[in-house]
């Protein structure tokens, strides 16, 4: 079964493996796939087996390269839970049959809109689509559109930044075929590029880009600014635009987890997924990633605007599972080869 032909060659010949904490017992040992970096879920991972004592090896890849994998393993999948950065991906595995029903007690942690309805996988940590922007060269209030789709006009040729690789990005794109429709996103696709968009292998070096006026926007998930502004300070070349207004460029996605149904470890799955809805786990995504926690009475981290006020589109986040379509669309237009 080949989803993500693209993204699962990339997985399979570059999945990472990882052996947290070693386990004479491999049955004992929990495996993860994780499409969450391991710069920034790493420390979590391991914190997670020092408080629970459960023996862990994680496997970092793409988000979307993991589902493929997965997908190419089917029951035969060592996975025992997986841990992505997208919903596009989880639906992708959902909509398979791959995914383990999760109890009411660890859904109920979270609001209804970031949980899949049929209860498969949970979000874990929010994150909102923004426009990254060059603070010499833009003035948010006079110079930017009200909307995403407003790019495409001419006078933004050779100044915007995209990263097509990026799971969120290709969630977001799939959105944007809910919402608009196929025909209406390819022409949006098309025309983006018409301007000369800029690609760039990730949003950490499309942030880094705009900072450095190389580009004057460009379009990724917030918590890269935040990262950046703690290291470099206010002086930071770079702020985020958060369009709002129900505009599809105010997306609010979630990373989140699951559990094969493969597993025969499907006791300390639940219990990890459990861990990472817990207060430690999100104080650590709005204190060290600087994304939204979703649980537990946790704040965001600084003065980044509250989840409630962000006013996204009315998108159903179970409705992002078609990410083949998507792949195969952005492979269409060029931005993917």
């Amino acid at each position: 079964m080949r989803y993500f032909k693209l993204a699962g060659l990339i997985a399979l010949l570059g999945l990472v493996s990882g052996l947290v904490a070693a386990c004479t017992n491999d049955d004992e040992t929990l495996v993860i796939y994780s499409g969450r970096s391991s710069n920034l879920v790493q420390p979590l991972l391991e914190q997670f087996h020092e408080d629970t004592g459960i023996a862990i090896q994680v496997r970092y890849g793409s988000s979307s390269g993991i589902a493929s994998t997965i997908l190419e393993e089917g029951s035969k999948s060592v996975a025992d839970a997986v841990f992505l950065q997208d919903p596009g991906a989880l639906g992708a595995l959902s909509q398979e049959g791959m995914l383990q029903e999760l109890e009411d007690s660890i859904l109920n942690r979270v609001d209804s809109r970031f949980h899949a309805a049929n209860k498969q996988w949970v979000g874990t940590s929010g994150r909102a689509r923004t426009v990254i922007y060059n603070t010499d060269a833009i003035n948010p209030e006079k110079d930017l559109p009200a909307s995403i789709v407003d790019f495409t006009d001419p006078k933004w040729k050779g100044r915007i930044g995209w990263a097509p690789p990026n799971g969120s990005f290709q969630a977001f794109v799939t959105a944007l075929r809910v919402q608009l429709g196929d025909d209406a996103t390819k022409e949006w696709l098309e025309g983006i590029i018409a301007n000369d968009v800029i690609a760039f292998p990730n949003n950490i070096t499309t942030v880094a880009a705009a900072a450095r006026g190389e580009i004057d926007v460009g379009f990724v998930n917030h918590y890269y600014l935040e990262q950046f502004l703690e290291e470099e300070g206010e002086g930071y070349g770079a702020r985020n635009h958060f369009i709002g207004n129900g505009d599809p460029g105010a997306l609010v996605l979630v990373a989140g987890a699951g559990i094969l149904k493969s597993s025969d470890n499907q006791k300390d799955a639940e219990k990890f997924i459990e861990y990472l809805l817990g207060s430690e786990a999100q104080k650590y995504f709005s204190e060290e990633t600087k994304e939204y926690p979703l649980s537990a009475g946790v704040k965001p981290s600084g003065n980044l605007p509250s989840l409630e006020s962000l006013n996204p589109p009315n998108v159903d986040l179970n409705s992002l599972d078609d990410l083949r379509s998507t792949i195969a669309l952005l492979q269409e237009v060029g931005a993917l080869q």
